[in-house]
């Protein structure tokens, strides 16, 4: 019924609305803003009517939930850093049938999961800046799904992922796109060190890792990075455990997926963090 025609991991760094503001740091995230822009013009260009967000800034301690409210609407400010984001105004419509259809489907998959659509949850930034700039004009439907799942494996994220495929393909009218928000790794700078580490990775090693797992998804080498998933986040301090990714990688057919990563915007350090965003080609499900 449904098709899923773009999925993409993204990044969310709070400094992309610095990067809007007027002083020392105007238009530091510009190719990063760049890169939503242009993942925004694709979704259009494939006629995508919602956008689906893992955000790994919600953040639940049982089963996966799904704010799937009719509107969002409001001003922003972040209570992890209100020095770079606060009164962000944001406006735009929600999708309750989707997220009905996505929680319905991972439960009949065994995967425990809740819809909230008559709900005061509001959004949190790993939703809200990306869709800043891919949905200014509120041309397209969202829906948030809580991507920081504290007491949950990644193996069931990527099955849930899955059952988010399955129930836009096979219940739902209309085309969806799904982005993973987060980083890769994420040892933010010590405190007192912030503009240290503004445009920087927090160590080599972290670094090194980064790379080494794009290399993987430019390759498409999805056994050995599903694989290394679990002991890359413990070690490289993965954000919200990377369920954001686990679940990206189910809905495109975990290690037996095929596609190869496109990079919009390469690369780069925020703030002690791995950063990038990046197009995961969608691929048919292998049977």
């Amino acid at each position: 019924m449904g098709k899923l025609a773009l999925a993409a991991k993204v990044t969310h760094v709070p400094s992309l609305y610095l990067s809007e503001l007027d002083g020392p740091h105007k238009g530091c995230r510009q190719p990063a803003i760049d890169g939503h822009h242009e993942i925004g013009r694709r979704c259009r260009e494939l006629g995508v009517d919602t956008i689906v967000v893992f955000d790994v800034h919600w953040l639940v301690n049982s089963e996966y939930h799904i704010n799937c409210a009719p509107k969002f609407e409001g001003v922003y400010t972040s209570n992890e850093l209100p020095h770079f984001i606060k009164n962000m105004p944001y406006s735009f419509p929600g999708n309750v049938g989707l997220g009905n259809l996505i929680a319905e489907v991972a439960n009949e998959m065994g995967v425990k999961s809740r819809a909230h659509s008559e709900t005061t949850l509001g959004l949190e930034y790993g939703t809200l800046v990306p869709l800043r700039y891919m949905n200014s004009d509120q041309h397209f439907k969202a829906v948030s799904v809580a991507g920081w799942c504290m007491w949950h494996e990644l193996e069931t994220s990527a099955r849930f992922g899955l059952a988010v495929r399955k129930a836009i393909e096979e219940r739902y009218d209309g085309t969806v796109a799904i982005l993973a928000s987060g980083s890769l790794s994420h040892h933010f700078a010590n405190n007192g060190t912030a503009e240290q580490f503004m445009h920087k990775v927090w160590s080599p090693f972290l670094e090194r890792m980064d790379r080494s797992v794009v290399e993987l998804w430019e390759a498409g080498d999805w056994t050995t990075f599903c694989e290394m998933l679990p002991l890359y986040n413990e070690k490289c301090w993965g954000e919200g455990g990377m369920h954001d990714t686990a679940m990206l990688l189910g809905a495109l057919g975990w290690d037996r997926y095929d596609g190869k990563v496109e990079v919009i915007t390469p690369y780069f350090g925020s703030s002690g963090t791995g950063q990038i965003n990046a197009i995961f080609p969608v691929t048919p499900l292998p049977a």
